[in-house]
């Protein structure tokens, strides 16, 4: 009788064992919300792509005087004193950074005109960003521009042309 009460006692043992299995897994399986299951583990996610920005990099000259009052590309008469560039193809009114690479200085201009003439160059700027770029006397430079912005945000800029007079 006792190998009978031993026989019953490891069956039930058993059964008790694989009913909790199966309860386990039924509740794992229903108890966690679809909004927060994590992937497995084998599943590869691409990374995150970076945002790609605009940029160039070359020589940049500027021009002062000798235009000063003239009309440029956009309409508005060139003011020397004022933090904007020419660009040959870059939309009017777009905001960029120009970098002096010598000195590491950049400046945020405004393109209101097309330009430069000379092919070896890739901008032109006013007298004051070559000023404050650290290249008025020099004549030009090499440069990196990068681009911010293809909105025109005149009345925003404002305060960096007053901070050159």
């Amino acid at each position: 009788m006792n190998a009978i009460a031993i026989l019953k006692n490891t069956r039930s043992r058993r059964l008790a064992l694989i009913a909790s299995a199966v309860l386990g897994t039924l509740l794992g399986i229903t108890g966690t919300p679809a909004g927060n299951a994590e992937q497995p583990l084998n599943v590869k996610q691409a990374p995150p792509q970076p945002e790609h920005r605009w940029f160039q990099t070359g020589r940049a000259s500027w021009y002062g005087k000798f235009f000063q009052g003239h009309e440029t590309a956009s309409g508005e008469d060139f003011d020397m004193n004022a933090m904007t560039c020419a660009h040959r193809s870059l939309p009017l009114g777009s905001l960029v950074k120009v970098t002096n690479l010598r000195n590491h200085k950049s400046v945020i201009l405004r393109v209101n005109d097309r330009g430069p003439v000379p092919r070896s160059r890739i901008i032109d700027l006013s007298y004051a960003a070559a000023r404050l770029l650290g290249f008025g006397q020099r004549g030009t430079a090499p440069v990196r521009i990068e681009l911010l912005s293809t909105n025109s945000q005149l009345p925003q800029m404002a305060f960096l042309a007053d901070a050159t007079r």
